[in-house]
């Protein structure tokens, strides 16, 4: 194999990382993932690092095995976060250094690991994952064999410099995952999936969702004879079949850009949005029905008896607070859709996803009732959007949650929260009610905290109580001053 580039390291910056990745070799793979994850005005919002999805979605499926490529503090990182959110599974790791990535070894190196791990008694798949240096390098994972002793071998590139959020990268491997399994339905027979509901017709849903909601929306799809297909990301690898299998697919979670197009290559439509609320219910059913060609009766009974659940579980549970809504999950419109129908006034919606199609009708229907959606949406805005409007309660990431606590304003976190509990249908109404009532009736305390403290341990006083701030020596910051700019002067005197 030839020898790779010297990138600089994975602190080379995005431009130069790249231009390095696209001058050995990897333009196919950096166009299409800028074209399937376009970026903002702003570049991309703020985010743990993108490869987290792929990984967490590889190490969420049986007799799957995953392997990172990437500098060792990227690895410990994405490693820790993955076991602090539960993972059971080890984690391969590929080492490398500046000597074996120039000479091209790492790759000889991946693929020997990649066959001492194709187990087919432990594993149907092996993932490997290219992080920022190696894909900037050009470690050509689609040169790995496509299989071996019959178990799968994936090999995709996660660089954060082209995939904007870890929502993004669950659809880079979801989407090669499905690929890979729709080339084998189209050789041959495969094995059907464990839960496979006889010969049935299926709705496929596609994002991660909280276990109780495909539960849910099989209950909605049954007056038409639908049923749940195996969601995509999927928990084995037989499931992928059972998913191609459907009669229609439902981009619940709008970004899974690569999923969608294998699900359309397979002849199948695509619904956007979700059943959230009572009108959001009511034309997700309506719109499932058309796909599925659903006789008209059929649809009429589904949507008549959802509105009856529904609305009485809205009415049950009404939520009369002012709410603003961000995270990066890609559920945030539907969240704000269910939170309007309840009742609550809902100004802003912030989410680092993009705007697809996928979105369009939670988009649409929430500017129709006076909310702002902001995608691609940065920290600031989403810190704007807060301060301007002072709501009752702030559901977002985690230094929003911060930043609205030292505020006096309740605020919870949207992953661990809000994503935690079910969404759809009858339940997904009467499930978010209890939460904002519970955190709206604590803000006279977080106002008096707020007033008791003042500014006490913040800003250049952090980490100093009631007792007060050392006092600095008389004309420190001017000595300071002037000695930053004698730097300044004699670094800029060196490059002339």
């Amino acid at each position: 194999m030839d020898a790779l580039p010297d990138t600089g390291g994975c602190h080379g910056g995005r431009d130069t990382l790249q231009a390095a990745a696209r001058a050995a070799g990897k333009n196919e793979t950096m166009d299409r993932l800028l074209a399937d994850y376009p970026r903002g005005p702003h570049d991309q919002p703020q985010s743990m690092c993108p490869a987290f999805g792929a990984l967490r979605v590889g190490l969420r499926m049986r007799r799957t095995a995953t392997i990172l490529s990437g500098s060792a503090c990227c690895v410990y990182g994405l490693t820790f976060t993955s076991h602090f959110y539960g993972a059971r599974r080890t984690v391969g790791y590929v080492p490398f250094n500046s000597e074996t990535l120039v000479r091209g070894q790492l790759y000889e190196d991946i693929r020997n690991a990649v066959v001492a791990t194709a187990r087919p008694d432990e594993y149907d798949a092996v993932v490997v994952i290219n992080l920022c240096v190696p894909t900037a390098s050009g470690v050509p994972l689609d040169r790995l064999p496509r299989a071996i002793d019959g178990v799968r071998v994936i090999g995709i590139d996660v660089p954060g410099f082209g995939v904007p959020t870890h929502a993004e990268a669950k659809d880079v491997l979801a989407g090669a995952m499905l690929r890979y399994a729709h080339a084998e339905a189209a050789a041959g027979p495969v094995p059907r999936p464990r839960d496979m509901a006889g010969e049935a017709r299926s709705i496929a849903l596609i994002g991660e969702l909280f276990p109780a909601d495909p539960i849910g929306i099989g209950a909605l799809l049954a007056p038409m004879d639908l049923v749940v297909a195996p969601a995509t990301p999927a928990r084995e690898w037989r499931d992928l079949y059972g998913a191609l299998g459907c009669t229609a697919a439902a981009a619940v979670h709008p970004h899974y850009t690569a999923a969608v197009r294998v699900f359309r290559d397979a002849g199948r439509k695509v619904v956007g949005s979700g059943p959230v609320g009572s009108e959001g219910t009511d034309a997700w059913l309506a719109a499932i029905g058309a796909a599925a060609e659903v006789p008209a009766a059929r649809i009429a009974a589904a949507r008549e008896r959802a509105r009856a659940a529904v609305g009485a579980a809205l009415a049950a549970n009404p939520i009369a607070a002012r709410i603003t809504v961000s995270g990066y999950e890609g559920s945030e419109l539907l969240v704000a859709r269910l939170l309007v129908e309840a009742g609550a006034e809902v100004p802003y919606v912030g989410t680092a996803c993009p705007r697809t199609e996928w979105s369009e009708p939670d988009r649409a229907w929430l500017a129709a009732h006076g909310t702002h959606v902001q995608y691609r949406a940065a920290l600031e805005q989403d810190l704007a959007a807060m301060r301007e409007v002072r709501p009752d309660l702030a559901l977002g990431t985690t230094p929003l949650v911060q930043k609205a606590k030292e505020l006096g304003i309740p605020a919870l976190y949207f992953t661990n929260i809000v994503s935690a509990r079910p969404l759809f249908g009858a339940p997904g109404a009467a499930a978010l009610a209890g939460i904002v009532a519970a955190q709206t009736s604590g803000r006279e305390r977080f106002a008096r905290m707020v007033s008791f403290f003042g500014s006490v341990g913040a800003g250049e006083a952090a980490g100093y109580g009631f007792d007060g701030v050392p006092q600095e020596p008389p004309g420190l910051r001017e000595r300071m001053r002037r000695a930053r700019a004698a730097q300044a002067k004699a670094a800029e005197a060196v490059g002339t």
